[in-house]
């Protein structure tokens, strides 16, 4: 069901089911005006009938739009037919003791603009009209209180005509908001792939020159690029990352995951900044597996093992893993200085940032924990805090379900048992129309040995390659998908192939439609990169 379907549902459900509220309890008013001797009880008999009969239908009403959802104007035509008729009669039969009706009369006039629009609104305010000038016509009462039937004309008729502006109002600024947002997705699109090449060339030249015979103190120059590197990278993810949740672009997609080599892979990404911090990190986890998006639940704990780096340097850092019964907690337990009591409603706050009394300040803009709260809301997660002043916090993650290992092919077996080999000989196509990005790339690939060929765009050369790696964004002329089609033509075999990106992945994913093509967002870590040409000169020397 589309997204337009479904609020249409909602909107009408919602009104079938005030109905069938608001009709009961006018029914009782009726018999209670009857009780009070104030009506005969011929009207009062007419009008309960007709109370039950529209109580009935709306009923079959409310069945009727649980089985057929949507926009049907037939459907809300004759609703409003049956809705001002029976408010009709009731007040032209009732006289005064049924005037609290026009209460409803403009609830229901102005209920349909505020459901359905504009064009509903004056439908339902021209037949309001017409309710009361039949009412005034054929009750005696009203025709004896001209000024009574003058005012409720001009409040149905200018109530309405308000509604009307503030809907038009409400209309234009909704549309400016759309326009801003998309301005804003087209700047944040072009200005995340424009920023992440210098990062991702920056990161390459650096893992060259770390390859490369330096003395102590060009080693120690080399660390702190590194160090600012990794720190520029971090912020301008969680700025990504705060924005795509905030666009609703997040959807999880849930799998099998291995948690013990996800955990494992999280703390080798993060050695550096352990190192840099001077942080020790143990992992205490079984072998177990459990149902979640491998990706979002690496963003939670890469956010949670940031902030452990960054208010707890020099102390250790234990991941641990509890099991009970069928679900599984993470937790992260650092020796840091703690979080006040005061604090931990907060810590989960865009932009709130926890600051020690004669503390240091710390880097970062106070959106970890809330980008953390969100990727657990998505996937039916709780993060649960304790944390103690001077002795250390313990951050967990509660909710996720195991699930039995998955089968793993006797092949694949036999390719983790082997040795990772060198990269020696590996002939590698690298196509990047950023020259920066292909000279840092291609130098750093020659380094570990690969024999490059590098190309801006598509290649007209049919050499023989092992392996392609492209940029997905290279201009007008092609994409990297196109690439990678165009060189397998060529070959005539199905080339692996890894794709680098500057844009979003999910996205990039989507366009390949090819999930033997990982797809790599920039800036690439070297240390993924190169564990990701071993594993596939390992897949061909095995096959």
């Amino acid at each position: 069901m589309s997204a337009s379907v479904s609020r249409s549902h909602d909107t009408e459900h919602a009104q079938a089911v005030v109905r069938l509220i608001i009709t009961p309890i006018a029914i009782s008013y009726m018999l209670w005006v009857y009780h009070e001797s104030i009506i005969d009880r011929e009207v009062a008999w007419l009008i309960s009938c007709l109370g039950f009969l529209f109580c009935m239908g709306s009923v079959l009403l409310w069945l009727d739009i649980r089985r057929r959802p949507g926009n049907r104007p037939v459907r809300r035509i004759l609703t409003l037919l049956s809705d001002f008729s029976c408010i009709t009669f009731t007040m032209a039969s009732g006289g005064a003791a049924m005037l609290p009706v026009y209460g409803i009369l403009l609830w229901v006039t102005v209920g349909y603009g505020l459901r359905y629009g504009s064009r509903y609104l004056l439908v339902a305010t021209v037949m309001g009209v017409g309710s009361l000038v039949i009412t005034a016509s054929t009750s005696s009462y009203w025709q004896s209180q001209p000024f009574l039937i003058m005012t409720l004309l001009i409040t149905t008729v200018m109530v309405p005509g308000y509604m009307h502006a503030l809907l038009k109002r409400s209309q234009l600024a909704a549309e400016a908001e759309r326009a801003a947002n998309l301005a804003k997705s087209r700047f944040l699109a072009q200005a995340s792939h424009d920023l992440r090449q210098p990062i991702h060339s920056i990161s390459l030249f650096t893992a060259c020159l770390r390859d490369g015979n330096l003395y102590p103190e060009q080693q120690r120059l080399v660390d702190n690029i590194d160090k600012s590197l990794h720190s520029v990278s971090r912020l301008f993810r969680t700025i990504l990352d705060m924005y795509s949740l905030d666009s609703g672009r997040v959807t999880p997609a849930f799998e099998t995951v291995a948690l013990h080599s996800l955990l494992q892979h999280l703390v080798q990404q993060n050695t550096e900044a352990a190192r840099w911090a001077g942080v020790s990190i143990r992992v205490h986890c079984a072998p177990l597996y459990v149902r979640a998006d491998a990706g979002l639940l690496t963003t939670m704990l890469q956010n949670l093992l940031s902030n452990a780096l960054k208010y707890a340097p020099g102390r250790p850092l234990l991941i641990g893993v509890r099991r009970r019964g069928e679900g599984v907690t993470i937790e992260l337990y650092d020796k840091g200085l703690g979080i006040a009591e005061g604090n931990l409603d907060s810590i989960f706050e865009e932009f709130f940032r926890v600051r020690q009394a004669k503390g240091k300040d710390v880097e970062g803009m106070g959106l970890g924990l809330a980008i953390v709260k969100r990727l657990g809301l998505l996937m039916d997660l709780t993060i649960r805090v304790r944390s103690q002043e001077s002795r250390g916090t313990l951050v967990a993650i509660d909710g996720l379900v195991c699930r039995p290992a998955p089968v793993v092919p006797r092949q694949a077996a036999v390719q983790r048992a082997v040795l990772p080999p060198m990269l020696d000989g590996l002939r590698v196509c690298l196509i990047e129309d950023d020259h920066n990005v292909l000279l840092a790339t291609a130098t750093l690939l020659q380094k570990w040995g690969c024999e490059v060929e590098t190309h801006a765009s598509i290649p007209r050369s049919n050499n023989p390659f092992d392996l392609v790696i492209t940029d997905f964004d290279l201009g007008t002329e092609a994409s990297g998908a196109d690439c990678i089609s165009y060189v397998r033509q060529l070959s005539g075999r199905n080339i692996p192939a890894i794709i680098v990106t500057g844009h979003d992945v999910r996205r990039v994913q989507d366009a390949v439609n090819d999930e033997s093509v990982p797809v790599l967002p920039k800036p690439v870590l070297p240390a993924e990169l190169r564990s990701l040409l071993v594993a596939f000169k390992l897949e061909r020397q095995v096959s």
